[in-house]
């Protein structure tokens, strides 16, 4: 916001009109007892050069690292355009506005949005939107619930993100929600249904089908998709944005397409961050519109026939009739809403497919040459995008270290969330990697690797599921 500086004498003069001689007596009602004392510790003020030198150095201290990390957060190019334009006063909120007759802008922007979510979902209505991609699975889940009455138990396959099942355990757990993990299969890394039917019961009210899955894998979502519904189960897919430009949409999944979408919306324009602020999207089928959470948008008319924009199906939230809110969702991340939307429309179809072929392309690149290497081999045998989980012969822990060492933040570790895999990582290469990048991280890989070969490599011996 802009810097308005008051001199001593504006401040005298502000004071003198409003009945008082000092700062302090504007809080004289409250009780000595209660005020701060001084803050002894705080230490001198600064000059803004000092500040910004100061903050810099302090920036430099966490080094600059070529990316290679993915596991739900991904760094994309972001045209400059796109926040220089959410930055604009009309638009710098977080908020989806309440008063239509002051928001036309705003309200607008989030219709488009809505209508671009929709299109890239294949789904028939949108929301604008939420806090991210693991609590929109979370209200996706509570949907499902809702719309199914009887069921209360959910099938969880463990392909879908370990902090997002986290996420959602920890938000319905007190509503009598039941999350039925599904196991993968050991050698395609996707869940099969054989693994579903062990564990369907009578009292399920939804499958999650992620795609691709957290390691990348793509699942047979035509098949899942058509086997829920067959059991009289909702089918939730929890998808990459980016992906869909690829992809096969959620609503055109099986015979009659899945039942709602979610997902992060981070990669459309949003920065890392340090892990935030993100946002997560919604779409789903018309007939479950009122059973939707968060902010929609809709077009009208105002009484001289004008087009004009306002929220709509407003029972919900903190709004007339709280008791029957869908969710206690409010603030709802539309400043980065605004971001995304802008991203999807500066690159365009074609753009956005551009984006996903390379990302595609340079993970597929960077496998081929990581696995070249003795003592680095694939995970999983089935097609993948945007990453990939390799196995290493040394402690990934050790090879993740040696690596950032190098500037290079090499993957994720599995370790702890799939022990039963052994040393393996998840690896990531965005269309912002080079093939200079790609040379550098093979080397460095090879040469921390090479140090520390073990045989046979680090696995833990499983049994294939089926």
């Amino acid at each position: 916001m802009p810097f308005i500086p008051h001199t001593e004498a504006d401040i005298a003069a502000m004071l003198k009109a409003i009945g008082v001689s000092k700062i302090d007596d504007l809080f004289d009602e409250i009780p000595p007892a209660l005020r701060s004392a001084a803050l002894k510790t705080i230490p001198e003020g600064m000059s803004e050069m000092d500040v910004a030198r100061l903050m810099q150095e302090r920036a430099e201290t966490d080094g600059r690292y070529l990316n290679f990390l993915g596991a739900g957060a991904y760094e994309h190019h972001i045209p400059a355009a796109v926040w220089q334009l959410v930055t604009r006063g009309e638009f710098y909120s977080a908020y989806t506005p309440y008063q239509a007759e002051a928001s036309q802008g705003t309200l607008q922007l989030l219709y488009e949005y809505q209508t671009m979510m929709a299109s890239l979902t294949g789904m028939d209505v949108s929301n604008a939107s939420l806090y991210d991609g693991a609590s929109a699975l979370a209200e996706a889940v509570l949907m499902a619930v809702r719309t199914h009455k009887q069921g209360h138990k959910i099938l969880m396959p463990r392909t879908v993100h370990p902090v997002w099942r986290k996420v959602v355990h920890a938000i319905v757990k007190n509503q009598k929600i039941e999350l039925i993990e599904v196991d993968y299969d050991r050698q395609g890394g996707h869940t099969t249904i054989a693994a579903l039917d062990k564990c369907v019961t009578d009292d399920c009210a939804a499958l999650v089908i992620p795609q691709p899955n957290f390691f990348g894998v793509l699942e047979d979502v035509d098949a899942l998709t058509d086997w829920a519904h067959a059991k009289g189960l909702l089918a939730i897919a929890c998808v990459n944005p980016i992906s869909l430009a690829l992809l096969k949409a959620p609503g055109e999944w099986g015979t009659k397409g899945a039942d709602v979408a979610v997902g992060d919306g981070q990669p459309l324009g949003v920065p890392l961050s340090s892990g935030g602020p993100y946002f997560g999207f919604m779409a789903c089928k018309q007939e479950f519109v009122r059973q939707m959470p968060g902010r929609i948008i809709g077009r009208t008319v105002d009484k001289d026939g004008k087009p004009g924009f306002t929220l709509t199906l407003q029972a919900r939230e903190q709004h007339i009739r709280r008791s029957k809110a869908t969710s206690n969702i409010c603030t709802n991340q539309g400043l980065l809403v605004t971001a995304a939307t802008i991203y999807m429309s500066l690159l365009g179809p074609e753009g956005l497919e551009r984006v996903a072929a390379q990302c595609h392309a340079n993970t597929n690149d960077l496998l081929g040459r990581i696995t070249a290497i003795n003592g680095v081999e694939r995970l999983f045998d089935r097609p993948l995008f945007h990453e990939a989980a390799v196995r290493v012969n040394m402690p990934v822990a050790d090879l993740l270290r040696a690596m950032e060492g190098q500037g290079l933040l090499a993957g994720y570790s599995l370790a702890h969330d799939y022990p039963e895999l052994g040393e393996c990582l998840l690896v990531c290469a965005t269309e912002t990697r080079s093939t200079a990048d790609m040379e550098k991280y093979t080397f460095q890989m090879e040469r921390v690797v090479s140090k520390r070969r073990l045989d046979p490599p680090c696995a833990v011996k499983v049994t294939p599921t089926a």
